[in-house]
């Protein structure tokens, strides 16, 4: 500093100089600077506190923001309105609200009145907490002290009333924002505004919109718009597209369509949130065709469709038994650069399974492999249960080989949870759902059983008994090897391999399984169609006495 010609009597200098350093990130040096001064007897003035510990904030550097100043109080410089705004705003955008109210306070106490950015950034930062009771309290404190709220205020309480679902709350501040007083009839609140009513602009606006929306009170929303239009305040893309959104979440599809004509009037483009919103209804309403314009429009437009309204595109256009032209705008969308994702693969090989195609869907198992994304567990599972409804059976042991032993090793870690995937069978099934939790055992034990199944109703019991061994190699004790164990005995009984049917009852007892009492009489009537009278009514005795 003296090498740059400052003597003890320039501070004005000095705190500039200070400012300055601070503006080009050396908060070090600026620091040095401000304890230079206090030591040659000049103590810093409010204003040069509050720009460093401005840019401090600004840096993210608050825990030094902070100690700079309790410095401050230290030295005796009284904060002001502004270093305590500064203070207030950065620890509330770092989520220490709690620190931020004490200052609040303090400054209070201290006879420093807090302006209206004071109160909006506390206010906001409730609101973001989902303190909505203190944010309601600080704005009526606010409105006592005559503090007038601004536009930034009014928006930031309405959304917040309004990510809290409570809608009515939202409605009344901003009819009070508007008349500076309260309506209780929803209805009115968009009808008339006061000429000397404070404006709300095109964020207020959409908080509200999007508020409605999501209580499924479109029409208000709609009618909101008509005042917002007539306001002068033109809609953005946000505000239609929370209103498209809100009309196809309650099915109203031609007031939907509607509003989006409307947007592209406007001049905006649709993206990609409005269009698989749209979209979404379309195939809920099986209206693939007008879906199909919707895409068209689109691509006419540049808004390139991402994976997500694709793989719905094509998931609709299966259900609705068109597999041929799914299968062509999958091939479209990877000549447009998306390239299919497993679940987009997924709902296709399904499409072909429901097509009776299922040559199909094997193939595409293979081309999606081939293209380096790995089918999942719902992949499998969904290409199996085709392959075992027309009986290929055989495939259905290869797939199931294939999986266990190459793609699932890679994915098994994720997988905790795939039981959910099944049947209701099996999501109710806790002593599985606990195996998977406690062993990290394969969940592919479902799938053995359903197979093994298969094979026990196509008649074919070796082949159902070689799967109950391979299961066995999984898990002796669960719910699947005990169920099939049941199933097999009954079928061994009932084609009077009663010897291996025995086998099979004697290992599932012995690891502490329970027989049904249908396995019991399937035994006995195995028994006896073998002739062996005896042994039945010895086993006959023996159930009855148990």
């Amino acid at each position: 500093m003296v090498k740059c010609g400052w003597q003890p009597g320039h501070v004005i200098d000095v705190s500039n100089f200070a400012r300055c350093l601070c503006s080009v990130g050396n908060f070090e040096k600026a620091c040095k600077i401000i304890h230079e001064m206090m030591r040659k007897g000049f103590i810093p003035d409010t204003s040069t506190y509050s720009k460093v510990i401005a840019h401090l904030c600004n840096a993210s550097k608050v825990e030094n923001a902070f100690l700079l100043f309790e410095e401050m109080k230290k030295n005796g410089v009284v904060p002001d309105v502004r270093t305590y705004t500064i203070l207030i705003d950065s620890f509330c955008k770092v989520g220490l609200i709690e620190q931020a109210r004490n200052w609040f306070d303090e400054m209070v106490k201290g006879g420093c009145a807090p302006n209206v950015v004071t109160y909006t950034d506390l206010i906001h930062a409730y609101l973001k907490a989902r303190k909505v009771s203190k944010a309601d309290e600080l704005f009526e404190m606010m409105l006592s002290k005559g503090c007038i709220p601004n536009v930034v205020t009014y928006t930031a309480l309405i959304d917040g009333h309004c990510k809290a679902g409570q809608i009515e709350k939202a409605c009344q501040i901003f009819a009070r924002m508007q008349t500076n007083a309260e309506i209780l009839d929803v209805g009115l609140y968009f009808k008339e505004v006061d000429n000397e009513a404070k404006t709300p602009n095109v964020y207020t606006y959409g908080a509200l919109v999007d508020g409605l929306c999501k209580a499924y009170k479109v029409k208000e929303a709609h009618e909101l718009l008509e005042a917002m239009s007539a306001s002068g305040c033109k809609p953005n893309r946000v505000v239609f597209g929370a209103l498209i959104d809100g009309f196809c979440k309650v099915g109203k599809l031609d007031e939907a369509q509607e509003v989006f004509s409307e947007m592209l009037e406007h001049g905006y483009d649709p993206n990609t949130f409005i269009d698989g919103s749209l979209m979404n209804r379309l195939f809920k309403d099986k209206r693939m065709d007008l879906a199909l314009k919707v895409l068209s429009k689109m691509l006419e437009n540049s808004c390139t469709p991402d994976v997500i309204i694709y793989t719905e595109m094509i998931d609709g256009l299966c259900k609705s038994g068109k597999t041929d032209e799914a299968y062509k705008l999958m091939l479209m969308m990877e000549e447009k650069g998306c390239y299919p994702n497993v679940v987009t693969y997924t709902a296709m090989i399904d499409g072909f399974g429901k097509a009776g195609k299922i040559d199909k869907g094997l193939k595409l198992l293979e081309q999606m492999d081939s293209k380096g994304c790995a089918p999942d567990f719902v992949t499998y599972k969904v290409l199996i249960n085709h392959c075992c409804n027309v009986g290929q059976l055989d495939k259905v042991h290869e797939l199931l080989e294939e999986m266990t032993q190459t793609h699932w090793q890679r994915h098994i870690s994720g997988y905790r949870k795939i039981v959910e995937g099944f049947n209701k069978d099996f999501i109710m099934s806790l002593a599985l759902l606990d195996e998977v939790r406690k062993s990290e055992s394969l969940p592919v034990i479902p799938l053995y059983r359903m197979l093994s199944n298969s094979f026990i109703k196509a008649g074919r019991l070796e082949a159902a008994l070689q799967l109950h061994q391979e299961l066995a190699s999984f898990s002796r004790v669960s719910t699947a090897y005990y169920s099939t164990c049941n199933a097999l005995i009954e079928s061994l009984s009932l084609v009077g391999k009663v010897n291996e049917a025995f086998e099979l009852y004697s290992d599932m007892t012995r690891m502490g399984g329970v027989p049904e009492i249908s396995s019991f009489i399937h035994l006995i009537k195995g028994l006896i169609t073998v002739n062996k009278w005896e042994e039945a009514l010895q086993l006959s005795d023996s159930f009855c006495q148990m």
